[in-house]
């Protein structure tokens, strides 16, 4: 798809679901300040890398917005996928799509909630995450954060992937845990992408 293809698309408030069982079908999300579609380029990249990890995986989308990592998760085989979002409105197009695409909602669960809070709440019942997408507004430092939150509450299985999208203007990846391997980084455009796999 071409930059002008990219923009209309984003404009029109839609994002396709690239592979897997859903594979075409469109995303509606509401127009929100932050609110940034991963792109089809970066998607491809991302869950080309993901592949072999993929199937049956338990997955979790922080700071869901248009569901389009959750969604693509899912379609390419993931087992349980996990979307978290704030934004009412956000939320309800996030159900809204779970409903049209006939998806159940132990295979898609979508809360509400802001996702650094929801980090904050792990027991000891908590299920742990076989990989993680964690994609906030560029500008802000939710992103290091969240990484902190997912280690020290326990959310991750052993070898998690976590995957982490920042703007190349932030000059560098995410500060992980000193364990944490840097497994998969890609320039694309503006954005950036690091898959880290977890000790």
């Amino acid at each position: 798809m071409s930059r002008r293809q990219k923009k209309t698309a984003t404009q029109a408030g839609q994002v396709r679901i690239i592979a897997g069982k859903w594979r075409g079908r469109r995303l509606d999300f509401p127009s929100l300040d932050g609110l940034r579609p991963t792109g089809d380029r970066v998607r491809e990249t991302l869950f080309n890398w993901l592949q072999p990890d993929l199937p049956g995986a338990l997955c979790l989308d922080l700071f869901a917005g248009s569901g389009a990592l959750g969604f693509e998760a899912a379609s390419r085989g993931a087992r349980l996928v996990t979307l978290i979002e704030k934004d009412p409105s956000a939320v309800k197009a996030l159900l809204r799509t779970r409903d049209q695409l006939g998806a159940s909602s132990p295979e898609l669960e979508i809360i509400q909630q802001d996702a650094l809070a929801w980090l904050q709440k792990n027991t000891s019942e908590t299920r742990h995450f076989d990989i993680v997408f964690v994609d906030p507004p560029f500008s802000s430092p939710l992103a290091e954060w969240a990484l902190i939150a997912l280690t020290r509450h326990h959310w991750l299985s052993p070898g998690a992937l976590v995957y982490v999208e920042s703007g190349v203007s932030s000059g560098h990846p995410a500060i992980t845990p000193p364990s944490w391997q840097l497994y998969r980084h890609r320039k694309m455009g503006a954005v950036q992408c690091s898959l880290y796999r977890c000790a």
